[in-house]
C-alpha cells in the first residue's frame, strides 16, 4: 500500500505563546525575525524548543509591518525592502549560529508571500534579498507561482508549499482573509482539504472546482485560533490514511 511521507510546517514565534503546545505535532517551523513580529528573545526562545522536538527551523521574512502583522502589502521601495528583509535574516542568522541550529529553509510571510507569487519585479528583489542566506537552505514556495518559477531558473533549492488551513481560489491564490471563508478552523474539513491535496493532488476551491496542486510541506497556522485542534487531529487521523508526518 502506498504511503505518503509529508512536511508540515507552522509559523511560529508570532506572539501566540503555543509553540511548546504545538511543536511536537509538526516536522518544520518558521519563526518570525521581527518584520511582522518576534525579536532577537523571541527567535531564540522558538529555536530552542525546535532543537528539543527535533523540528526543522526556517526564517519567515516579511514587510517591516508590525502594526498590520505583515498582512497588508506596502509601498515600500525596492532597496528599502531589500535592507529590511537582510536585516531580519542577519538577526537570524545570529542567533541560529548562537543557539548551534542549521537553517533548514525560507518562508516568506503574509502580504509578501502572496505578492511575490504574482510579481515578476517583486519577487526579483525578494531573492537577489536573500541570495547570500539560502546556499545551504530551501525556499519555501507555492506551486505555479512566479517566485516558485524564478527561484527554480537561478538555481535555489525549492519545496512547493501547500496550506491545509486556508481556503483556494481557482487560480491557486488564497481566498483573502477579508472573507469569513479564508481560514478553515475545523479539523474535519482540514483533513478532507489535506488529503485531497496529498493524494490526489488536487485541491478544492471555492468556485467549487479542483485544481492541480503540488507540494512538499503543508502549512497550519500558528495564530489560526483552532491550530493546536487541528494540528492533533491531524496526527491521529493522516497515519489512517498512510499520510506520515516526516521529522
Amino acid at each position: 500500500m502506498e504511503t505518503y511521507p509529508i512536511d508540515i510546517n507552522c509559523d511560529l514565534g508570532e506572539g501566540m505563546g503555543n509553540e511548546k503546545d504545538l511543536m511536537p505535532y509538526i516536522s518544520s517551523c518558521n519563526i518570525a525575525c521581527g518584520g511582522h513580529a518576534g525579536d532577537e528573545a523571541t527567535i531564540a526562545q522558538v529555536m530552542q524548543l525546535a532543537k528539543e522536538y527535533q523540528v526543522k527551523v526556517g526564517a519567515h521574512p516579511s514587510y517591516p509591518d508590525k502594526e498590520n502583522f505583515g498582512r497588508i502589502a506596502m509601498d515600500i521601495t525596492s532597496e528599502a525592502l531589500k535592507e529590511s528583509i537582510r536585516e531580519q535574516l542577519v538577526l537570524f542568522v545570529k542567533v541560529a549560529e548562537r543557539t548551534n541550529v542549521k537553517i533548514n529553509h525560507i518562508k516568506p510571510h503574509g502580504a509578501l508571500y502572496n505578492a511575490i507569487a504574482k510579481e515578476q519585479v517583486l519577487a526579483e528583489v525578494f531573492l537577489e534579498a536573500i541570495r547570500d542566506y539560502v546556499k545551504k537552505s530551501i525556499l519555501y514556495v507555492p506551486f505555479g507561482s512566479i517566485i516558485a518559477n524564478l527561484a527554480i531558473n537561478q538555481g535555489f533549492q525549492v519545496q512547493y508549499e501547500a496550506f491545509a488551513d486556508r481556503n483556494y481560489n481557482r487560480d491557486l491564490s488564497l481566498v483573502s482573509r477579508k472573507k469569513d471563508i479564508a481560514v478553515i478552523t475545523d479539523p474535519q474539513e482540514v483533513v478532507a482539504h489535506l488529503l485531497s491535496m496529498v493524494k490526489e493532488g488536487q485541491v478544492n476551491t471555492i468556485s467549487g472546482n479542483s485544481v492541480t496542486i503540488k507540494a512538499d510541506t503543508f502549512c497550519v497556522h500558528g495564530d489560526t485560533p483552532t491550530a493546536l485542534k487541528i494540528l492533533a487531529y491531524l496526527s491521529k487521523e493522516l497515519p489512517k490514511n498512510q499520510v506520515y508526518i516526516k521529522k
